[in-house]
């Protein structure tokens, strides 16, 4: 059975954040990832397909964010 983080990853896997339209939406993508797997995900998608500084920047930051919450 699925949990809800899987679900909430399924409905949006990494090109579904990344590759959106305009950057708010990109920015609410990175700012729901769940967790540090998807975050992984992510950032190996966008090194493979765009490799923006500036997306990378938010991923980073949003890996700080997940760390400082599990501590």
């Amino acid at each position: 059975m699925e949990s809800a983080n899987d679900a909430e990853n399924n409905e949006f896997p990494p090109e579904k954040r990344l590759e959106a339209p305009n950057h708010r939406l990109i920015k609410a993508g990175i700012a729901t990832i769940p967790d540090m797997k998807t975050l992984q995900e992510c950032v190996a998608y966008e090194n493979a397909h765009q490799n923006r500084t500036q997306i990378l920047r938010r991923l980073k930051w949003k890996a700080e964010e997940l760390c400082e919450n599990e501590e």
